[in-house]
Parts: structure tokens; sequence; C-alpha cells
């Protein structure tokens, strides 16, 4: 690049900055909009560092200056207080994305008087904060929310630009969606438990996405009548995938709300959300294993559902399964000898133990106990490439997109694979993939020996047909699997987090390896009594220590 453009801040008079003392400070139509701190002369003595001459034309690269950043955001927050959605958008990376939301802002959300305060820089991402008004008809509230925006440099001249994502606009806009103020299509609803008391995410933080999802699917036939509010409008889904629910920023004037009651229990709910409040990225579902009634569900981070919705590799616990389909083709007995060396090749693969231990001469009880890979591993020349995919579908109802819980989930994948992917499936890696809900499930297949496929919202509220499996796992092969789960929860992985809910139990722990992460994704799936219930903890390390508490303390609340 030639010489470092000055940006024209001169032909506006709305909008001119002021540079007092190494601030930029900006002036919009007699309010203030804030300031940027330019760290005095570090901030000058960077950017003279990294300027060019009129004389060079090669493109400017390297990180980018305190002043360049600010200079950027500044060019653009500054525009779009003032309404100026062109010079807005052109600041941006992506000009063409960028105008399209920036002029629904106004156009579709109804949205005036903004007024941008920035906070402190962190290297090129500036927070802010907005605040205006959202007027529909003759109704008008004040609206205010924190968000913040990536200076990033141009590929093609090095020009520094607001990096574009419609997160920028408002935090909950993802690409493709939309701000909208008006009358909802859909009115709202007031949930509540088994029990009759109110669902609220004031009481129960993460109950928000479930909240969305009751009234995007029960708002129109629960009896209630709209109401006026700003909307975040999600994209249209995939073909074969659900839409995400709707999602309300801000009511202006509230409709009339209908009932819709869950299967949730209002103190095991509270349990849930206190015990994933302890752990970053933990979520956790628990179940009613005789009926599939859900209990409670939550997730520590409350942007996403993936209790019900997540989509991840479940380690170790994808054993229980493995486990039922290695007994039921006769290739394993809980009491008799298994292998479980240190290491197994297939597929041009070599898969190891944990710290390379081996067992011999075990069983193939003290083989699941301890979660021996190999013992799995070691078994796929036997299987056909579908054997595991057939047996969670047939047996434990997972992977064949027909769950209607009541609100959108994930219902597992054990996609068909061969060779060395087709034996990482069978400890839970490869292409398998779960959710806390999904694992819960297959706790519960285990208890009570048949899947009942869990539901948030009673089927008679819709007449919606809930899926089953096509077969049960014989008398021989689940009197093993619930000695080996028995035996992990009293003796092996699962011991720790479950001393003293015996003896009418079980658990398998999970450890998922997950590519750049440092620690591995812990999961935890349990059953005691009547209740079954399974967690994961994202980069949290082992499950037995990590999911496993989280699990315990469910089990036992509910005991």
């Amino acid at each position: 690049m030639g010489n470092r453009r000055r940006v024209d801040e001169g032909k506006s008079k709305k909008a001119k900055p002021a540079v007092l003392g190494g601030v930029i400070a900006v002036v919009i139509a007699g309010g203030a909009f804030g300031a940027y701190s330019l760290y005095g002369g570090d901030a000058a003595a960077e950017d003279r560092a990294s300027s060019t001459t009129a004389d060079e034309k090669a493109v400017k690269t390297g990180p980018l200056s305190a002043t360049e950043v600010t200079t950027a955001a500044t060019k653009f927050l500054t525009a779009w207080q003032s309404g100026d959605v062109t010079t807005a958008s052109a600041a941006t990376d992506d000009s063409a994305a960028a105008k399209t939301l920036l002029t629904g802002y106004t156009k579709d959300a109804h949205i005036t008087g903004v007024t941008l305060t920035s906070g402190t820089r962190s290297g090129a991402v500036v927070p802010f904060s907005v605040k205006g008004t959202v007027t529909y008809k003759d109704t008008s509230k004040p609206l205010s929310y924190e968000s913040k925006l990536t200076v990033v440099r141009r590929a093609k001249d090095g020009v520094p630009l607001v990096s574009w994502k419609p997160s920028v606009v408002h935090p909950d806009l993802q690409d493709g969606d939309r701000l909208v103020t008006g009358e909802s299509g859909t009115p709202p609803i007031k949930a509540v438990d088994k029990h009759g008391g109110e669902l609220t995410t004031a009481k129960y933080p993460s109950l928000g996405t479930v909240l969305d999802g009751l009234r995007e699917k029960y708002g129109k036939t629960a009896g209630g009548k709209a109401g006026v509010e700003l909307q975040v409008i999600r994209k249209a889904a995939a073909k074969g995938e659900e839409k995400t629910p709707d999602k309300t920023l801000l009511t202006l004037s509230k409709g009339t709300p209908g009932t819709v009651k869950t299967t949730l229990s209002p103190t095991l709910q509270a349990a849930a959300e206190e015990e994933v409040a302890k752990k970053a990225k933990s979520s956790v579902v628990l179940m009613s294993a005789s009926t599939g009634e859900i209990l409670a569900v939550a997730n520590q981070s409350h942007g996403f559902n993936t209790a019900f919705q997540g989509s991840l590799a479940p380690g170790s616990t994808m054993k229980v399964i493995t486990a039922s389909l290695l007994i039921d083709q006769g290739l394993a007995s809980a009491d008799k000898q298994h292998p479980c060396p240190k290491t197994f090749t297939y597929g041009n693969w070599k898969f190891h133990n944990d710290d390379d231990f081996e067992i011999k001469n075990g069983t193939f009880k003290a083989s699941f106990a301890r979660s021996c890979n190999t013992a799995f591993i070691s078994q796929a020349p036997e299987l056909e490439n579908d054997s595991l995919t057939k047996q969670a579908q047939q047996a434990f109802g997972l992977g064949m997109d027909n769950w209607a819980i009541g609100v959108p989930s994930f219902d597992g994948a054990v996609p068909v694979q061969s060779e060395a992917q087709m034996a990482a499936s069978l400890i839970g890696q490869g292409g398998v993939r779960m959710n806390p809900l999904n694992m819960a499930s297959v706790a519960a297949t285990v208890k009570t020996g048949t899947f009942h496929q869990p539901y948030l919202v009673a089927p008679t509220v819709d007449k919606r047909t809930l899926a089953t499996a096509s077969r049960t796992l014989s008398a021989d092969t689940l009197s093993q699997l619930r000695e080996l789960m028995q035996y992990t929860a009293s003796s092996g992985t699962a011991a720790e987090a479950m001393s003293g809910l015996g003896p009418d139990y079980g658990a398998k722990t999970g450890s998922a390896e997950v590519d750049g992460q440092d620690k591995p994704n812990g999961w935890f799936t349990a059953y005691k009594g009547d209740l079954a219930a399974a967690g994961v903890v994202q980069q949290g390390g082992h499950g037995g220590d990590t999911a496993g508490p989280i699990v315990a303390a469910l089990l036992k609340a509910g005991s």
C-alpha cells in the first residue's frame, strides 16, 4: 500500500472526531459517542513504526497498530450511530452483508436514537455498548445491550476494516438471521413444570433455549395471543434439519400466553442448575428410565443447548452399546477371560489404552470397568462395518432422526464406517456423535431393558408419536450389561463419583479426544433406581472426575 490513508473526518459536521490528549472523542448530533484511548505516545510510536512512505507501493502487513484499530472502529461506529449505512458498511470487510443488516436495523427492527459508547480496546477487539429506542406504532421502549467488533487488515491492500459478523449488530445474531419488531407470529407461552410452577430463566437460567423451543412448537396451539416484540428471526433450516427457534429480545406489549406443561421437576431442575454452575462448559440431563420423562436439563453455557442438541464424540460411554453388541454376538462375556493388550492395530491405526496399560488374563468385566480400549478394538476384525450402527438403532433407538421430545434435539449418530474409523467408533470416537440426552437414554435402556424415547412434553398434548426401537436386548445380554455397569460404579473408573449410591446402580465413564483441545471432553452416564442421567464437561478431562460428580449429585438428589 502507498501512504497510509488518513480517514477524512471533515465531510460531515455530524460526525467529527477531535483528538484530545491522546483520546479520540466522537460527538454525534449533540450526543456523546464515547472515547477510544490511543495510549498516548506508545500508540503514536507504534503507528510511526508501522507507517510507509508515499513512494512505497507494497501492501501493508503485520499487526494492526492501536491507531489503526481505533480509527477503523471509530469510522464504523460513528457512521452507524449517525444513520449513514453506506459509510458504515464500507468500513467493513463485507459491505453488502453489513448494509443489509444495518438497513434492517432501522427499517425492520424500528430501532432509532442509537447511542454507541466504546469500552477499552483489547488488541484488535473493541467492545461497545448500544442504547436506543424501539418504536412500533404508538408503543416505544428503551433498548440496551453490549456488543463488540474486531478490526482486521484487508488482504489486497492492507486497509484496516471491521471484520463483519452479524453479532457486531447484536450478539444473538447469526448468519442469515434478522432483527424484526412487530406483532409476533407466535403467541407467548407460560411453560410450567410437572407440578404447575412457572418455568422462567430468572429461576432456571439455562432454560432459555428450551423455553424458546417450546414457544416455537406450541405457541400457536396453546391458546395464547401474540404481543409486539423485537425478535431475532432465525434463518430457515436446511432440508432435514429443525429450525432454530426465534428469540425475543424485547417485549413492547405483552400478549396473552398459553400454558404448556412440561415433565421437568422443579427441585431436580434447580439441582441441575446448581451443579452445572460449578463446571465450565458442562451439560447434564436427568430422566425417568421407565417412562422417558425428562426431569432436568441444564447447561453452564446458556447460548446453545448442548444437553439436547450437542453433537460430540461420546468417548468410552459408547462402550455400553459396544459391549451389548459383543455380548450379543458371543464375542465377549462379563466373567470370561478377554484380551486387553497395551495396543492393537487395525486399519493401519495403532490404538492405545490410557498410559498404555494392559490387563493380563483379565475378564471382560475388568476391561469394561477400567475402560480398556483395546478390549473393544481387538474385536473389530470380527464385526461387519454396520454392526454397531444396527445395534444403536435397533436396540437403543439412536441415530434414526425420529425423536420428538417437544423441542429441537439431536438423536445421536452412529454412521456406517470401515477400517480404522469403524474400530474407533467402538470406543466412541470416529464418526459417532452424541449428547447427554442420548447417553442418559442409553443408561435408561440398560436399566429397564426397553428403549423409552425421552420427552419434555407429553405426547398426548399434540398427539405426536414417540420413537421406538425395533427390538429389545436379550435377557442374558441385559443381565451382563447391568453387571458390567454395576461393577464399574462400585469398583471401576466410576467408583469415586458413585460412592454411596449403590447397590441398585450402574455407570460408565468416558473421555473423548478432540483435535485442538488440550484436554478431552469428560463424559459420564449412570442410573440409580428409576433415574438415568448423563453429562459432559467439554475440555474437562476424565469423565469420572468432571462430569461424574454432576451426574451423581442429581441421582442422589432424586433418590
